[in-house]
């Protein structure tokens, strides 16, 4: 592959630095804004390697998504409300899903970023798309905090590029329930998820392999960095590689981090960027998306940290004093004052996280070669 500095795009919108969600929501926070103002004050993002997300059109959207869904999501958008059968039948318009100022523009967005994602990892960019992940979006309804479903459409871009193996991982400590399910048909996507057992959307049971192209990896409470070295090491790498993937999808959720609200998962950022770099290793096509991350802290470090991974650049050991202040500035009603970590203050870089690598976490990478 070609020098990662060049070869890097960060797809993104400018949409994307406004809060979304409203209050009293685990996403009522300015996730996308403090990653890139981080970026930014660490010179890694510039108009060189900065890449626009277009918003998705009608036809683009519902190549997935039901027309009558997406209908219906535009029309509650532009009234900035839904009735009691828009919530009941879609989903939109309720304390999971809510509707605030330019939703459906902002989701359509995320569709949009992830088409041009995959296409830019086809001329030989290395895409990542943070504003991307939203894995649990339904072709008729909204789910998980997902309107639509953009990693669907990362995929999709690749099969309409030719490619004929794709590998979608999911590292989100959630299930990435809507991705499999869109193509346990297609034998040209193989869908693997590594995710908290007994977690929301209580899916993704060890045996469930979605007729034979998909493998879950559920994984028990406090999760640490050696096990998920472990079962990259003795599952994920052996299931890719058997594969012999042509391209590449990542949704790199930060929510399985130590801290992290909607999660009892105790991995580092290292564990987590390293995991993503073994994968990138195995083709030249690569999309890294975002996904679940709750924390602040940790979601806009993860991140950041990720990206200047993948364009190549070198670690700071301590963040400059802009950056310390802009996450001094955040806030996060999940997330106790006490329980702030002051290292997510000063650095990007978590402490490594690792333990014992328990008997359950054995079993799962035994079932899944099976």
């Amino acid at each position: 592959m070609s020098n990662p500095i060049n070869n890097a795009r960060f797809v993104g919108n400018d949409i994307y630095r406004v809060s979304g969600f409203g209050n009293n929501h685990p996403l009522a926070f300015p996730r996308m804004a403090t990653l890139m103002s981080l970026c930014e004050l660490l010179g890694w993002l510039d108009e060189h390697n900065f890449a626009v997300s277009p918003e998705a059109d009608i036809d683009l959207l519902t190549r997935f998504h039901d027309a009558d869904y997406v209908s219906a999501f535009k029309t509650a958008d532009a009234r900035g409300q839904a009735d009691q059968e828009l919530r009941k039948r879609y989903r939109i318009g309720t304390m999971e899903n809510p509707l605030f100022p330019d939703v459906f523009q902002r989701a359509a967005t995320a569709v949009g970023g992830s088409l041009l994602a995959a296409r830019l990892a086809l001329k030989g960019h290395l895409a990542f798309h943070p504003s991307g992940g939203t894995h649990h979006g339904r072709p008729d309804r909204a789910s998980g905090f997902c309107y639509f479903n953009d990693p669907v459409f990362a995929i999709l871009g690749l099969l309409d590029g030719g490619m004929e193996r794709i590998f979608y991982a999911d590292l989100d400590a959630h299930h990435g329930d809507g991705v499999q399910d869109a193509f346990a048909t297609d034998p040209r996507v193989f869908t693997l998820s590594i995710h908290e057992e007994r977690r929301w959307p209580h899916s993704g049971a060890v045996d469930d392999r979605a007729g034979g192209a998909a493998r879950n990896l559920p994984v028990p409470k406090g999760f640490n960095d050696s096990e998920l070295d472990f079962l990259m090491s003795r599952a994920v790498l052996p299931l890719a590689q058997a594969f012999e993937p042509q391209a590449m999808v990542i949704t790199c959720g930060a929510d399985g981090l130590a801290g992290d609200p909607l999660s009892r998962l105790a991995l580092s950022n290292v564990g987590l960027w390293r995991a993503v770099q073994q994968l990138i290793q195995l083709t030249g096509r690569n999309v890294v998306l975002g996904g679940g991350g709750y924390n602040p802290w940790t979601t806009a470090r993860c991140w950041a940290g990720l990206w200047g991974i993948l364009s190549g650049r070198e670690m700071p050991g301590q963040l400059p004093t802009e950056a310390q202040t802009l996450l001094r500035g955040l806030e996060c009603d999940l997330v106790d004052e006490e329980d702030v970590d002051p290292c997510w203050l000063i650095q990007l870089a978590d402490p490594a996280a690792p333990g014992e690598i328990r008997d359950q976490v054995q079993v799962v990478a035994r079932a899944v070669l099976h």
